[in-house]
């Protein structure tokens, strides 16, 4: 089993879920938004999975002045997420094609047990 945690901001969230495989010595690849960021496919693949409106960090306060959070249709987000990571809810993690976003370990132990 092997993890990417997507970052764009380094928050609890995304200590506790670094913590979390850490502590289960699971392997994980971090990827920093800030250095590479995601493509037009992978943000795709996340919102696919998840929605488009469940990638954006609706309680960050700087987000919440973008336009993007306020967006309906579902491309325009994708774009502004394309242009702007700093959008996303962090940590993004992905195992294979499923896709989390925040911090959600009762996904994770069950990614876990299928594995």
């Amino acid at each position: 089993m092997t993890v990417q945690i997507y970052i764009s901001k380094k928050n609890f969230d995304v200590q506790k879920a670094q913590r979390f495989f850490k502590e289960r010595r699971i392997p994980v690849q971090e990827m920093d938004l800030k250095k590479h960021p995601l493509g037009q496919r992978e943000v795709s693949l996340f919102a696919a999975r998840l929605g488009a409106s469940a990638l954006i960090d609706r309680e960050d306060r700087k987000v919440k002045e973008h336009p993007a959070c306020y967006y309906n249709k579902e491309s325009d987000i994708l774009d502004a997420i394309v242009e702007s990571p700093w959008l996303l809810r962090s940590p993004i993690v992905r195992c294979g094609q499923k896709v989390t976003a925040g911090y959600t370990p009762q996904a994770w132990e069950e990614w876990m047990r299928e594995n």
